[in-house]
């Protein structure tokens, strides 16, 4: 069920000049709703010319203290807004939003999964890991980005799996592309991706070459989150569909791709 719920921002981490995570707690101290690993939420930024909400994707669940981490990227005034927020200040939330991935996993042969990330396409992969993690699914980490300092998170993500990564310029793990990666030669199971569209295009591309289940979550613009507006639209085999109540999340079976 939506719920439009106050949170106080706990910690504002800057993980670099682009990227920064907020650490957010229910204001009157309410359970978090039930939200599932790809959902996002809409968060409202109070500033002028900044009329709608911002689409969010949940980066993770902190069941335990009751917390809802947002990874983002300074993107434009609205993000440049919450970036500079201090600990203590109150935004409103309406969550959770979208269709997630489908962790039911069931491998009759044992072969792991494989969760492909790029830049802050790794925001939904680090709750997705936790919930397969904790429902005992087999799983590793592709994780690309353009330097070493681009890489986001990997300390959490190393917690739950192995991290294979490639860096454009070489500085950490293979240099190259995520497709190029020699990990993609294994045997998966099934494939869960984020990221830029040409990436998760090249990724659904070696997928369906492989008869590999692919999911991948999809960026487009979301203006209200609720399949109103129309911004989000995305083709599909079945015809035009809103991204923000149909996804973001699709299998790649779904896309005209």
């Amino acid at each position: 069920m939506k719920k439009l719920i106050d949170f106080i921002i706990v910690e504002n981490r800057h993980i670099s000049n682009q990227y920064f995570l907020l650490i957010l707690s229910p204001a009157d101290s309410t359970q978090l709703p039930e939200i599932k690993p790809g959902q996002f939420v809409q968060v409202a930024v109070d500033a002028p010319d900044v009329l709608l909400r911002r689409p969010i994707s949940v980066n993770n669940v902190d069941k335990e203290n009751n917390r809802l981490w947002l990874l983002v990227r300074r993107a434009g005034k609205a993000t440049s807004v919450l970036a500079d927020m201090s600990e203590g200040t109150k935004i409103n939330i309406l969550l959770p939003l979208g269709n997630g991935f489908n962790t039911e996993v069931n491998s009759s042969d044992n072969s792991p999964c494989i969760l492909v990330g790029g830049g802050v396409g790794i925001a939904p992969l680090l709750y997705l890991g936790r919930i397969l993690k904790n429902s005992g699914i087999q799983f590793e980490y592709l994780i690309g980005a353009r330097s070493k300092s681009d890489l986001l998170q990997l300390e959490h993500l190393q917690e739950l799996a192995p991290v294979n990564i490639t860096t454009d310029d070489g500085s950490y793990g293979e240099q190259g592309v995520v497709t190029q990666h020699s990990c993609m030669q294994n045997k998966w199971h099934k494939i869960f991706c984020c990221g830029p569209a040409p990436m998760m295009k090249a990724v659904a591309k070696i997928a369906k070459e492989r008869h590999i289940d692919c999911e991948v979550s999809l960026e487009n613009m979301m203006a209200c989150g609720l399949g109103a507006c129309l911004c989000c639209v995305e083709k599909t085999v079945k015809g035009n569909v809103c991204v923000c109540t149909e996804g973001p999340v699709f299998n790649i079976n779904q896309l005209t791709w």
